[in-house]
């Protein structure tokens, strides 16, 4: 299948002002349509939106969106209807045709070809707010069967693998596969699942992690940066994580590397360093472990969740 890249994240929040406050007011990020009890939001880098929000009775998640190329929509269509996996055709704003999926392990994903183009703004600076949000990088998902999910995503969806974490007697832990060039568009992260772990904004450069976290500091909002500043191990970017006012962890993410070559080796990290998960060593609070966001069915309703097999989380585990 001909995917291009990860596209969007489409989020259920239980008010739509007070995570409006944090994604727009605190982060910058563009504020481009707003339609009943949803906003449509987008980084100074895009074409496209690429986050939505929607004003629910729980915090979920119902979309994982990837961009295809011009024939993608009906080998997605293929793919669903060859595997017997629950799928629809739907429109959302600037987005005539979105096919919904629900893929063998749970994820709620969906694919898109067709998109209304918003002006381009990159080299507007005057209108930058906040740390200079640029575009939508990754998707990290919790997985109880991630060597399985790994294997699937490669063979069907046409995901190559970057780096990926195993023990000692060879059982993967973590994986990411990217389509786009650099490290990931999607991870997969052993832990009870499937619940979304985290997503991803590109920022222009470390200083811009820096400045996040200032901006955070300064509005008197520290409690809700969850891990970082820091450099990453695997995929070597710098990072800082945050939880919206719903819970839902967003990652400011720059610095990785290129990828594009077909024969790349992927980098084996051992669930025994502690320096994949941070470079420079500094622990990882509990909660990145266990809090995670619910995934919704096609028809809205929460997806139950299965226990990893791989027991025993140690405290340096990504």
């Amino acid at each position: 299948m001909a995917i291009v890249r990860v596209g969007f994240i489409e989020l259920w929040v239980q008010d739509l002002e007070r995570s409006l406050e944090f994604y727009e007011g605190l982060l910058g990020f563009r504020l481009e349509h707003r339609e009943g009890k949803s906003a449509y939001l987008r980084g100074y880098e895009e074409l496209e939106w690429s986050l939505k929000l929607t004003q629910a009775e729980r915090p979920a998640v119902r979309s994982l969106g990837f961009k295809v190329d011009g024939n993608g929509m009906e080998e997605a269509q293929a793919w669903a209807v060859q595997e017997g996996l629950p799928h629809r055709l739907e429109a959302d704003w600037g987005r005539p045709r979105v096919l919904r999926v629900q893929d063998p392990f749970g994820y709620p994903l969906a694919f898109y070809h067709e998109a209304e183009k918003l002006p381009r703004i990159l080299q507007e600076y005057h209108l930058y707010r906040g740390p200079g949000v640029l575009r939508i990088d990754h998707l990290n998902l919790f997985c109880p069967e991630v060597a399985e999910a790994t294997r699937y995503y490669q063979e069907h969806l046409g995901f190559r693998l970057t780096e990926y974490t195993e023990d000692e007697g060879g059982r993967l832990w973590a994986s990411w596969l990217h389509r786009k060039g650099n490290v990931h568009d999607v991870a997969f992260t052993n832990g009870e699942g499937p619940r979304l772990h985290h997503f991803a904004y590109w920022l222009p450069d470390p200083m811009a992690i820096l400045k996040a976290a200032d901006i955070l500091a300064g509005a008197r909002r520290t409690d809700q940066i969850e891990r970082g500043p820091g450099r990453h191990g695997i995929s070597n970017a710098m990072f800082l994580y945050l939880k919206d006012p719903d819970g839902h962890r967003i990652e400011l993410y720059t610095s990785d590397y290129l990828t594009v070559d077909p024969d790349l080796p992927p980098v084996r990290w051992s669930l025994n360093d502690p320096r994949r998960q941070t470079l420079w060593g500094h622990r990882t609070p509990k909660s990145w472990f266990l809090e995670g966001s619910a995934l919704l069915d096609l028809e809205g309703r929460p997806l139950p969740t299965r226990p990893s097999p791989l027991v025993g989380i140690p405290e340096h585990v990504t």
